[in-house]
């Protein structure tokens, strides 16, 4: 049986990431990038996709896991009929060398626990199935170019692809388990206990967070939040992927199924204003060099989504092998968005880098890039575009998109005024005033009261609750306070959750049939805008009921069904957590004043 998209737990070594299921099962894991292909998709499939399951051979009597302080070290005690027994579950963090490893230890909490360990690597999404042979104790699974080698003490026999093992776990008794990933062509991997790399694994996420600014009530939650964003930041580059999987679906059954495992300007930049206020101002730098590597010297050409290296070409394409999560396909590999036209990517860019530049000053060759830039934009901004919900459907004249090439421009007149920013000032201004005039006539819907989502259109959009958050208007405007309305009127779908726009609008906006679930990141920025709006007592109250869907380990998906009461989407989703982590530094910073 399929585990529940809310049954998983998230490790990472900030070079890729593994899911680890409630029933002990690692589903999904890709070699060291996040945009390989994966070693175990049983996350999309079956078992026969590819798993590495360790747990008491017998159901448990009951169960609960739980990260250790501050950490991505995963423990999951088991409470069992002849005993007790915990596995502790991590991915060491290797600061050089292209390999990956995951540790995993049984640890004898009392009695006597029958346990089981299985193994069934797969390469290729699933579809190949490597040699495995005994080598120097080892276990290896050689594929192509990709080796998985499997250190235990314990007797593994392995059988047409698949390696299987019991034992029993007595008294205080540990038993270690260590995967390495290699290239077939490389050399064996250095011996390590699987005690030393779980606990250096432990004092690396604790010696991280502790650089941490925010102090607030809600830091636990914005702690959790953090160091999923810092797992899904890939360290060689500085570059970001939006989450650690592909295909998961919006909605069980549908067809909105897509792969995140890129870079997307937007979620990066998002991502990198809320580290930036939280005090990791090194991680916001990092990105800011990835950004200046892929935009070069070609601003014109600039995508809206990028590999993790900073790779241009991402086609998209089916595994038509894989049944999809819960029979929900296709499984999505690559995306076609890469060759899309996003308006309001610029406006992102431009917000994200504004205090990191009033604090460290522009990099070599910012200040050119951002006049050069500007210059494409003041062309591009009068044309429709796919917006920030990527249609794939005609061009649009979308009213988000609009405001935040308002803000691209807007940004640009304040670095000019504060840092000496080089450039036709005026122009800027005068692009900047231009545009606001067009959006409060065009994008503003006199017989509702409230902006629409596009030019000419009646229907409402979750992406405008962002308006007063990036300065367009102030929050407590007439014509805000009425947008919020009519967006809590309209899109609500019960508990202060939100689709992204209407609902008789969601075929025609993104080309698909069918429907999808509350979109979490949406019912942060209502939280966001209830506060700015001056309703503080109503935002905050909506925060905390966000807070309760989270699983039981912290972690969010892209959506939530309401009606079945779980997650959806890729999980874990970097925009659902930034959203958390903006909202808790916005309402403890009312909270606490100026």
């Amino acid at each position: 049986m399929q585990a529940e998209i809310s049954d998983y737990a998230l490790l990472g070594d900030t070079r890729t990431a593994a899911l680890v299921s409630r029933q002990g099962s690692i589903d999904w894991l890709c070699a060291p990038r996040f945009d390989s292909p994966a070693f175990l998709a049983a996350i999309l499939g079956g078992a026969e996709h590819g798993r590495w399951l360790l747990a008491p051979t017998a159901a448990p009597v009951a169960s609960k896991r739980s990260y250790r302080a501050d950490t991505l070290v995963l423990q999951t005690e088991y409470e069992c009929s002849e005993g007790a027994v915990t596995v502790v579950d991590a991915m060491p963090i290797q600061d050089n060398g292209p390999g990956m490893t995951i540790a995993r230890l049984v640890i004898g909490r009392g009695g006597r626990v029958p346990m089981r360990m299985e193994f069934i690597p797969r390469f290729g999404y699933g579809l190949d199935r490597p040699l495995l042979r005994q080598a120097a104790g080892d276990l290896v699974a050689v594929c192509g170019p990709d080796t998985l080698r499997l250190s235990t003490p314990i007797k593994v026999d392995a059988h047409y692809g698949a390696a299987r093992a019991t034992f029993t776990v007595t008294g205080r008794e540990r038993v270690p388990f260590i995967l390495a990933w290699l290239p077939s062509d490389g050399c064996q991997p250095p011996r390590h206990s699987a005690e030393d790399l779980i606990a250096g694994c432990e004092r690396w996420w604790q010696t991280w967070v502790r650089r941490c600014t925010y102090k607030g009530e809600w830091r636990p939650s914005v702690i959790r939040s953090l160091l999923t964003l810092k797992a899904l930041i890939y360290a060689p580059t500085g570059g970001m992927v939006a989450a650690a999987t592909t295909s998961l679906p919006e909605l069980i059954g549908g067809s909105r199924n897509w792969d995140y495992r890129y870079c997307w300007l937007r979620d990066a930049a998002l991502t990198f204003t809320v580290l930036h206020g939280s005090g990791y101002s090194q991680e916001a730098l990092a990105w800011r060099d990835w950004l200046l590597r892929v935009v070069g010297n070609a601003p014109e050409e600039l995508q809206i989504v990028y590999g993790p290296a900073g790779e241009r070409h991402l086609p998209e394409w089916e595994a038509g092998w894989l049944p999809g999560h819960h029979g929900s396909a296709p499984v999505r590999l690559g995306n076609a968005a890469a060759s899309q036209f996003q308006l309001d990517v610029y406006g992102e860019i431009a917000e994200s880098q504004y205090p990191a530049v009033l604090e460290n000053g522009f990099a070599e060759g910012q200040q050119d890039i951002v006049g050069q830039v500007l210059s494409v934009l003041e062309q591009a901004w009068q044309l429709p575009d796919e917006g920030i919900w990527e249609v794939r459907g005609p061009r649009r004249h979308f009213t988000y998109s609009k405001v935040m090439a308002w803000a691209a421009f807007d940004r640009a007149v304040k670095l000019a005024k504060r840092t000496g920013l080089a450039g036709p000032h005026e122009r800027w201004r005068a692009m900047r005033d231009e545009i606001h005039a067009e959006v409060c006539g065009r994008g503003f819907d006199p017989v509702r009261k409230s902006f629409v989502q596009s030019y000419g259109s009646s229907e409402l959009d979750a992406s405008l609750l962002r308006i007063p958050a990036v300065g367009f208007l102030p929050g407590t405007d007439p014509r805000i306070t009425a947008t919020i309305a009519a967006v809590r009127d309209e899109l609500a779908i019960g508990d202060g959750l939100l689709l992204r726009y209407s609902a008789g609008a969601q075929g025609s906006v993104d080309g698909l049939d069918g429907g999808e679930g509350a979109f979490l990141a949406c019912s942060f920025w209502l939280a966001d805008a209830l506060a700015l709006s001056g309703q503080h007592a109503q935002a905050r109250e909506l925060f905390e009921s966000l807070l309760t869907l989270r699983n039981d380990v912290g972690l969010l998906a892209e959506q939530y069904d309401p009606r079945r009461r779980q997650l959806t989407g890729n999980f874990p989703q970097a925009l659902s957590h930034l959203a958390l982590v903006n909202t808790a530094l916005l309402l403890s910073s009312a909270a606490t004043g100026p």
